[in-house]
């Protein structure tokens, strides 16, 4: 029981951690790809596949 002292502030560092990393990720443009969605919705690369 003891070990939650320890236990519960670094989950909430973790976890705070990580979401200032998607939202460092999100204001940097990272997940912003406006040019390959729409060439890629066009493109027949699954014909090039080769078959299984």
């Amino acid at each position: 029981m003891e070990m939650l002292i320890y236990l519960i502030p670094i989950s909430l560092f973790l976890g705070g951690l990580g979401l200032a990393a998607f939202f460092w990720a999100i204001r940097t443009r990272q997940y912003d790809d406006p040019d390959g969605d729409s060439q890629r919705i066009l493109s027949n690369d699954w014909e090039d596949r080769p078959k299984q």
